[in-house]
């Protein structure tokens, strides 16, 4: 199976970063394919985007200024299935691919990516105050289906907090 394509430009406003693909985006070739996943009813909830876009449209993003990537491109069918090795391979290249896109603003979907690649023990949601290859650091619930913690509204507030920090910073 494929690995995902990233949805990538220079001066994009932010690029959120899932864990790694899903088995069926990798397989559709679209982020976030799953119909149980919430990422992109909640970025249009959250201002993100004019109207819902669906998953074969996941290229318009770059309409909005947001990018699209992932840190471990192997595909698998739950995010607990990336180790602990796999973020550490793959950080160099990613720290690489961010610095050379210079978003404003990385939005890791999840904690896990995060702590992967930072070596922290434990993070808070929200923005953090380290950067990532000159980017601000936000760490959102995931959106997935499986994430039973967090409900449609929750994603919404955590995601809105983004847009309206993105917002002021580009006005």
């Amino acid at each position: 199976m494929n690995a995902l394509e990233d949805i990538l430009a220079e001066d994009l406003s932010v690029v959120f970063c899932g864990i790694n693909p899903g088995l069926l985006a990798a397989e559709q070739g679209h982020h976030f394919a799953g119909r149980s996943n919430r990422f992109w009813r909640t970025l249009h909830l959250a201002g993100f985007t004019a109207e819902e876009v669906r998953p074969e449209n996941d290229r318009s993003i770059l309409a909005y200024r947001c990018g699209l990537t992932a840190v471990v491109a192997r595909p698998t069918a739950r995010a607990d299935q990336v180790s602990a090795q796999e973020f550490v391979a793959a950080a160099a290249a990613f720290e690489q691919k961010i610095a050379r896109y210079t978003p404003r603003h990385l939005a890791f979907l999840g904690k896990a990516a995060y702590l992967g690649l930072s070596g922290q023990k434990a993070v808070p949601w929200g923005l953090q105050t380290d950067t990532f290859a000159g980017a601000a650091v936000w760490v959102l619930p995931n959106p997935s289906g499986r994430n039973l913690a967090f409900s449609q509204e929750q994603l919404v507030i955590a995601y809105r907090q983004l847009y309206e920090a993105a917002a002021l910073q580009a006005g």
